[in-house]
């Protein structure tokens, strides 16, 4: 139910995943949240595919779980499949992921939001922002309604001023039978902002009953106990397979010889698409010399047809990509309920943010997610919790919420586009982490769990559940530390390992430090271990994470003196006023680059990209340093 006066604390335009994520933390803040959706039949759409996490993305989600947002504890509910990626490679690579199923995944959100207090939902479209004074104070919407807030979020995805591109065919849209929003930019515009253009694609959905799947390799889900969110949460849906399929060279063909009408080639999409992501037409031109590439095969959910093409992004007429289709494996009678296309839309340059991703240039208004550059349902999600929990400190004039980059994932994607900015759609990859050991999917509860407490985010059941699990890993840890064994309990276990006898006592943490042994191994070894282990109500999790900590604690250890000396440079200040174009013994570069971002701290001007090590050596010299 809408305030009687129209008055709010906070106002989120647009209702992806950025915004709920916003809108749910502002209102748990205890903040009057409006969340304004052009539908709320399609709240929280996963406009791609239908699935959340990946590599890198993963984390991210773990970490919104931490902190207390619904993207993991949603997720959890809805995933018909759920895998852990990377498990041959170190803990700092494993990212979880899952297929959702789309429509389940709305219902469970609007849930959510419904039965939040403080947040009420208002559909229509915002047209214009209300700014005095350099600060931001309400919007009008489409229909002449006029809200007041103390601050706003702008999410709006790619519906500003959003153009789909079906072959020749331009409609003008931020999806598919969904109109464009048009107005802010503009405005914007004209108070300074600088707005660039970017594209992004999707692929066709496929009607299931016409896939011939016995030609079509399976991948079934993990089916063990990994999950995405902290709290108890169950996977009540029926798990579905996806399946893998590829292009060939005929394919190609056909896709190669009908390149002069992709909007791509042709000149019709002049903007820059995510590079990690390309559309089929991209990859076989970037690629020509490879005769294939992988498609898979997802379904959208238990009671639906449709599978979607993972892989086959296109804006090529439908004609020739249901041509291209027909020459897949699996895929000849293949038949389309709607086909690819790609769609541009208005972004605006993320340099133009504090790290809090609050403005610069009108107070009190946050941008999140594509509308800052990025690309991602996670990416989106996490710039969302950001925002809206600064904009509840903001309204309880409190400090504001920033994650250093050796804390989160979060934090590292926060602080690339605020030092780099974007020149193409930004994805996180966990290379993009320098500290990406620390910032493992396992520890992310206790990396932010108790930051969530300390701002009253976290509810009373996780922290509880936090707590819980923090005083069983640590008895855990404890035991295994305490525990030894003597050659002859050893010898024989050692030997199944392929390890030659010890002759002295070992440790169960000497036994688990080793490659080929886990904690369960040495659980089995240890009666008192397994009775300690049958009475923790979180088993896999806290093992798991003891395990870790025990395999990789002198990496952690030197991880952690890393970060703690580019800390050092986050604590020399540079006053918001500082002259850098006077400053003749930086390079033409920096000076510029500096004076844009004006930088908070010396170890943030060293990650601007042009910002070269003389120049911060230049700037300590001034600094005192």
């Amino acid at each position: 139910m809408l305030d009687k006066n129209f008055e709010y604390d906070i106002i989120v335009v647009g209702a992806g995943h950025a915004g709920c994520e916003a809108a749910l933390a502002s209102a748990q803040m205890g903040c009057k949240t409006l969340l304004l959706t052009m539908d709320i039949n399609r709240i929280a759409q996963m406009s791609c595919n239908p699935a959340i996490g990946g590599i890198a993305k993963g984390q991210i989600v773990r970490e919104i779980d931490a902190l207390n947002g619904g993207m993991g504890r949603i997720t959890d509910s809805t995933s018909i499949q759920f895998r852990m990626l990377n498990k041959s490679k170190g803990p700092a690579m494993w990212s979880p992921r899952s297929q959702s199923d789309r429509k389940k995944y709305i219902e469970q959100w609007v849930k959510e939001l419904a039965a939040t207090p403080n947040l009420h939902i208002w559909q229509d479209t915002a047209t214009e922002l209300i700014i005095k004074d350099k600060k931001v104070n309400g919007i009008k919407t489409n229909i002449g309604v006029v809200f007041h807030s103390k601050c706003i979020i702008l999410t709006c995805g790619t519906f500003l001023n959003g153009l789909m591109h079906f072959g020749q065919a331009q409609i003008a849209g931020g999806r598919i039978s969904e109109p464009a929003s048009t107005g802010i930019t503009e405005q914007l515009k004209s108070k300074g902002f600088i707005t660039g253009r970017m594209k992004t694609g999707t692929p066709c959905r496929i009607d299931k009953r016409s896939i011939d799947f016995s030609e079509l390799e399976e991948q079934k889900g993990d089916g063990d106990w990994h999950k995405f969110s902290f709290l108890s949460t169950t996977q009540n849906l029926k798990q579905m397979s996806c399946w893998i399929t590829q292009t060939n060279k005929t394919t190609h063909e056909i896709l190669r010889n009908d390149l002069s009408k992709s909007p791509l080639y042709n000149g019709q999409i002049t903007s820059i698409g995510p590079r990690y992501c390309p559309s089929i037409e991209t990859k076989i031109v970037t690629f020509a010399d490879k005769d294939s590439h992988l498609l898979f095969l997802e379904p959208e959910g238990v009671d639906s047809n449709e599978y979607y093409l993972n892989g086959f992004s296109s804006s090529l007429p439908f004609d020739t990509q249901i041509k291209a289709i027909h020459t897949i494996k699996g895929l000849k009678n293949a038949v389309l309920y709607r086909p690819g296309y790609a769609i541009e839309y208005d972004y605006f340059d993320p340099q133009q943010l504090h790290h809090t991703l609050e403005t610069k240039i009108i107070d009190n208004l946050f941008f999140a997610g594509q509308i800052n550059g990025t690309t991602g349902y996670e990416e989106a999600a996490g710039q969302g919790l950001i925002a809206g929990i600064n904009a509840a400190l903001r309204v309880r004039e409190e400090e504001p919420f920033i994650l250093r980059r050796d804390e989160a994932y979060i934090g590292v994607l926060i602080d690339d586009l605020i030092n780099k900015g974007v020149d193409e759609p930004y994805r996180m990859f966990t290379s993009r982490a320098e500290h990406r050991i620390l910032l493992r999917q396992d520890n992310a509860d206790e990396r932010l769990t108790p930051k969530a407490i300390n701002i009253g985010l976290a509810s009373k059941e996780r922290t509880e559940t936090f707590k819980n699990k923090s005083t069983e890993k640590k008895e855990l840890l404890e035991a295994i530390k305490q525990i030894y064994f003597t050659p002859k309990e050893s010898d024989s276990f050692l030997a199944s390992k392929g390890y030659q006898s010890s002759k002295h006592k070992l440790s169960a943490a000497e036994l688990i430090s080793r490659p080929d042994i886990g904690i369960q191994d040495v659980i089995e070894l240890s009666p008192e271990m397994k009775t300690l282990y049958e009475r923790l109500t979180m088993k896999d999790e806290v093992a798991e994470a003891a395990e870790i900590e025990i395999k990789y604690e002198g990496y952690i250890k030197r991880e952690c003196i890393s970060a703690e000396k580019l800390r050092r440079l986050e604590h020399i200040l540079i006053p918001d006023n500082f002259d850098y174009e006077s400053l003749q013994s930086l390079s033409t570069e920096a000076r510029q680059k500096l004076t844009r971002v004006r930088p908070k701290s010396i170890g943030q001007a060293s990650r601007i990209s042009g910002v070269s090590p003389n120049d911060i050596s230049v700037l300590l010299i001034l600094m005192g340093r």
